[in-house]
């Protein structure tokens, strides 16, 4: 077995960085690092704003999700309705924008449920995953270019699905599984009212 190292001698420091590619959503840049035994490495990272999932709770205990073809997987996934950020925009002010896009919903109450950093080893994507309650509905607007459908499922469903291997979004089964948790546990109530 070999000794610890402290955090901060595990830190890589970045020696120079190279822009490979520059897209409407991501960049990809090749970084070469001093690692802590003090030799040289490469690391290629996607730079990435980072994005913002919901996971709309109804009064009755059945979420929200949306059904949408993802093109890098090449399937249809089930997922909580989520987007984007713009570089430097507030999170919660980018889940009440794609809540209402999505499914045409607003929140009474959102319930900060954490950060996932869905692959930490070459991309910087940080997704703040909030719980919304208290719902009431307009009108949906999604994006040009967007096509879903908005299902109802209940949240003990949804929990077997991800157990059972069917939900394959990580924020997805994320969401649903810290909130089963926290309704288990008496640390919130199924319509977010205290």
């Amino acid at each position: 077995m070999t000794e610890k190292m402290s955090e901060e001698k595990m830190r890589e420091v970045q020696l120079s960085s190279e822009e490979i590619f520059k897209g409407r959503v991501v960049h990809l840049q090749r970084d070469e690092v001093r690692l802590p035994d003090g030799s040289n490495a490469f690391r290629e990272v996607i730079r990435h704003p980072g994005g913002v999932g919901i996971l709309p709770l109804m009064e009755d205990g059945t979420v929200l999700v949306v059904r949408q073809f993802r093109y890098p997987g090449d399937s249809v996934l089930t997922e909580i309705p989520a987007g984007k950020l713009e570089y430097g925009e507030d999170p919660l002010d980018c889940g009440k924008r794609e809540l209402s896009e999505e499914v045409g919903a607003e929140a009474r109450e959102w319930i900060f449920l954490g950060n996932i950093y869905p692959t930490p080893a070459y991309d910087s994507e940080v997704i703040r995953i909030y719980l919304a309650t208290g719902l009431t509905f307009g009108r949906q607007h999604l994006d040009e270019g967007e096509f879903l459908n908005v299902c109802r499922v209940p949240l003990r469903e949804l929990a077997d699905k991800v157990m059972a291997g069917e939900i394959r979004d990580a924020k997805t089964q994320i969401a649903v599984l810290k909130t089963m948790y926290m309704l288990e546990h008496g640390q919130l109530k199924p319509d977010g009212a205290e």
